[in-house]
């Protein structure tokens, strides 16, 4: 079994890889471009929050398993784990991936593996061997797969393990040489494909969500014009046995669902029309939300004659995280800066933040005029509110408590 390995990227995903491989006797060096995070695991820390990686991370620094460093060096397996956003027009951006694979290329030896687990748009992992071939290094003796992520933040390092995985070779050997890497610390089952299939397996099932999504988050505008609770309209539709609406919010952020889906759009074109249906309309409901809010800012200055003092109530992408990443609430929050309304930002995940002064929670809660509940966190169920309350993600919805 293969026992060095080199992991590209220390963020959400490559992070509790790295550091769950490490604590399964593999010796693994991370790679960051950041000289913070860098400094920040060779401390045994981690710069990110997500339920025990801290614990798991201390432990591989200090067994000398994972150290982290800026530039690669020789392994037997490499998984790339970095960015992959889109650039304006949602055209898909793979540069961090191509960067990545450059990086390594004066690295890779004869049979080792080369692992794309950044979600990636359709053909991703062949131009990931195109860019070894363009750096000089000959692929025919390279396991080269892409086995996507698919777990939740908040339970990254148990659904690591406990998921099932998909692993798409460029070649049918590659694909079951790097389903047997990943059947050494994976309990689900380990599925083989070819590289195409995995890769757009990956973008249909966060595709599948976005559209469920974008159906509640449509009937919730629909209930506000035709003055009905949407929250107990769910609940009595969900009693049909064969019908399972999912709950409404802010619209649909983060690194996976908030993306993918355009990298399908963008090479499908006309062909995709759900699917950038569902993208519009989930971007859509951030606008319609950030509008409520400043119809009722408006409706309280002409009754008041001053301006409400307003908290928007979370700024993660969703509950319970410290992700910022495409966050619909972060995004109602500056727009409502921009609209001259100067909320309170609160999200009690983040200690501090570079550019936003973050409010406690409970302060907010009694000097805010209007509470605009934009994230379900947890600390947000069961609090005592003084003023109006605008409630976008259910979070003041006796079953949601």
């Amino acid at each position: 079994m293969s026992r060095s390995i080199c992991i590209l990227g220390l963020g959400y995903i490559g992070l509790p890889t790295a550091a769950l491989l490490a604590n399964q006797g593999y010796k693994v060096l991370g790679i960051d471009v950041s000289e913070d995070v860098v400094n920040t695991v060779n401390n045994g820390e981690i710069h990110i929050v997500e339920p025990e990686l801290d614990a798991y991370v201390a432990k591989a620094v200090q067994n000398k398993m994972l150290t982290a460093a800026l530039e690669p060096q020789e392994a037997d397996v490499f998984v790339i784990a970095v960015p992959t956003p889109f650039h304006e027009g949602h055209v898909p951006n793979i540069d961090y991936v191509e960067s990545a694979t450059r990086a390594i290329a004066p690295v890779v030896k004869s049979g080792d593996m080369i692992i794309l687990e950044s979600t990636s748009p359709v053909g991703t992992t062949e131009r990931v061997e195109a860019v070894l071939k363009e750096s000089g290094v000959n692929t025919a003796d390279l396991h080269i797969a892409h086995c996507p992520e698919r777990v939740l933040p908040g339970h990254i390092m148990r659904e690591l393990t406990e998921n099932d995985r998909i692993v798409g070779g460029i070649t049918a050997e590659a694909g079951e040489k790097v389903a047997a890497f990943y059947r050494t610390f994976v309990t689900g089952d380990v599925l083989v494909t070819d590289a195409r299939t995995a890769e757009m397996a990956k973008l249909t099932e966060n595709s599948f969500r976005d559209v469920n999504i974008a159906f509640a988050n449509e009937l919730s505008i629909l209930c506000d014009k035709f003055k009905i609770d949407v929250w107990e309209l769910i609940r009595l539709a969900n009693r049909h046995p064969r019908v399972n609406i999912l709950q409404p919010g802010t619209g649909v952020g983060g690194h996976c669902i908030a993306v993918d889906p355009w990298f399908i759009v963008h090479a499908g074109g006309e062909d995709a029309r759900i699917i950038r249906a569902a993208r519009e309309i989930n971007d859509y409901k951030t606008e319609w939300v950030t509008q409520r809010v400043v119809e009722e800012v408006e409706k309280f200055k002409a009754t008041h004659d001053r301006l409400p003092t307003v908290a928007c109530m979370g700024l993660a992408f969703k509950p319970n995280i410290d992700d910022l990443r495409e966050s619909p609430a972060l995004e109602v929050f500056q727009a409502l800066i921009a609209a001259g309304v100067e909320p309170m930002a609160v999200e009690p995940n983040l200690k501090s933040h570079k550019s936003i002064t973050l409010t406690d929670y409970n302060q907010a809660a009694t000097e805010a005029d209007l509470v605009v509940y934009l994230v379900a966190h947890n600390e947000f169920k069961n609090l005592s509110v003084t003023g109006e309350v605008l409630d976008f993600c259910g979070v003041t919805v006796a079953n949601n408590k």
